[in-house]
């Protein structure tokens, strides 16, 4: 039986994962909110990969409208 990995985030998950990481990285970037709180999601995004971009889905920054 083979192991999957922690959640079963590996091979295509992992790539969706981390294209949604990449987005949410790139809205907290863009977003309107003060650096200090721009620095605190980013580091939840990075370091908790599924669960902050899911905490961010729900309660982050959004992005700048142009």
């Amino acid at each position: 039986m083979m192991h999957s990995g922690m959640f079963g985030l590996n091979g295509f998950w992992g790539l969706i994962l981390l294209a949604l990481d990449i987005w949410a990285l790139v809205s907290i970037v863009n977003s309107d909110r003060e650096t200090g709180s721009k620095v605190l999601w980013v580091l939840l995004v990075f370091l908790l990969p599924l669960l902050g971009f899911l905490i961010w889905l729900i309660a982050g920054p959004r992005a700048v409208k142009r």
